[in-house]
């Protein structure tokens, strides 16, 4: 086969995925969709619940291993989206539909990308993955997948960014916070107000600086995002309940970062997972210093990704843009698509990584 020709098959699995409504938790039908087209392809499917893969047939375990990963779940489309998401269209250059660029691109180029290398000769082991639950980290996503596969020495991440490789990530904690008073009537200037008894930590939330900075991901940003007290106007509340979106850099393990806030607030802190941690890459992994020899320009990216749920180097290189994602009327260039199985051939093409 030619270029050409993967970039038609990516295409028409690509229309058919967003004819496919595949919203986080629901993916079951996108999975038969690409499960069905990697064994029209003579690859052998394997599935976890709604996560599809296929293993490099002429795998050899003493060889290092790639992963080549996107995922196939999206978010719900949002209110103002003025063409139907679930009916791919072309128009020009531009490939119209939910999921396209996020990350259906990276998505369907890799699996081409498969393909075209399985044939080769190489040193290295190549594993296709297509995971689930991406949007919403979900426990049935790549957490459950992942420890089903060989071991893998390092995995490429088809996000869309714009084809620069993202060779870090923030992490993400979500904390729930609640500070507690005693209800009593307003009138009479009873009761402790919860509100009162937050403001302290409220202040420390806002004015608090992690002193590492990150070259790549700048410092770790805590965010007061939600706040909530209060049942009636002539009632001292008597609890104040905050969440806190907090985005490390490679700097911080979550689990230290509560730790450290608290023993400096007062309030009841609870975190709703550590598992979103940030992710990086040294610039000496044969796979990043390809890339800068390919004149790609390696970067710090402050969106999550399933690189947090990794147990082994990664980096996102997809087609497409990141700022198009989650937005009305998304899409993805068909020229980007072809550009990218161009740059992931290259990027392959006579790689030696260590296992």
């Amino acid at each position: 086969m030619i270029n050409k020709d993967y970039i038609e098959d990516a295409i028409d699995l690509l229309e058919e995925l967003i004819s496919t409504p595949s919203v986080s938790r629901n993916e079951a039908e996108a999975a038969s969709v690409m499960a069905s087209h990697i064994e029209k392809y003579g690859l052998i499917a394997h599935r976890e619940a709604n996560n599809v893969w296929t293993i490099d047939p002429h795998f050899d375990a003493s060889r290092p291993t790639i992963l080549l990963n996107a995922h196939l779940d999206t978010v719900k489309p949002v209110d103002s989206w003025t063409r139907e998401p679930f009916s791919p269209t072309i128009e020009g250059d531009c490939l119209y539909g939910l999921g396209s660029n996020d990350c259906g691109g990276g998505l369907v180029t890799l699996l081409q990308v498969f393909r075209a290398f399985v044939p080769l000769k190489r040193s290295f082991n190549l594993i296709y993955l297509a995971s689930a639950e991406e949007e919403v980290s979900g426990a049935d996503g790549i957490r459950r997948a992942f420890p089903l596969l060989p071991k893998i020495d390092v995995a490429i991440v088809g996000e869309p960014t714009g084809m620069q490789p993202a060779i870090a990530e923030k992490g993400l904690m979500v904390l729930d916070i609640t500070a507690h008073g005693k209800s009593g009537h307003a009138a009479r200037g009873e009761g402790i107000n919860a509100i009162y008894e937050a403001l302290n930590d409220l202040n420390w939330l806002h004015d608090y600086r992690f002193d590492k900075v990150s070259p790549l991901l700048g410092p770790t940003l805590m965010n007061v995002t939600m706040i909530n007290a209060g049942t009636q106007h002539n009632v001292i509340p008597d609890e104040c309940r905050m969440v806190v979106d907090i985005r490390t850099n490679e700097y911080y393990d979550n689990k230290e970062v509560y730790d450290f806030i608290c023993q400096h607030v007062k309030s009841e802190v609870k975190a709703r997972s550590f598992h979103l941690r940030s992710s990086h890459i040294s610039t000496e992994h044969p796979l990043v210093k390809k890339c800068v020899e390919m004149g790609l320009k390696p970067f710090g990216s402050p969106t999550l990704s399933d690189q947090a749920l990794m147990s082994c180097p990664s980096l996102k290189l997809g087609p497409g843009s990141s700022s198009r994602s989650h937005s009305a009327d998304e899409f993805i260039k068909i020229s980007e698509i072809s550009e990218a199985f161009e740059v992931y051939q290259r990027l392959l093409t006579d790689l030696e990584i260590r296992s």
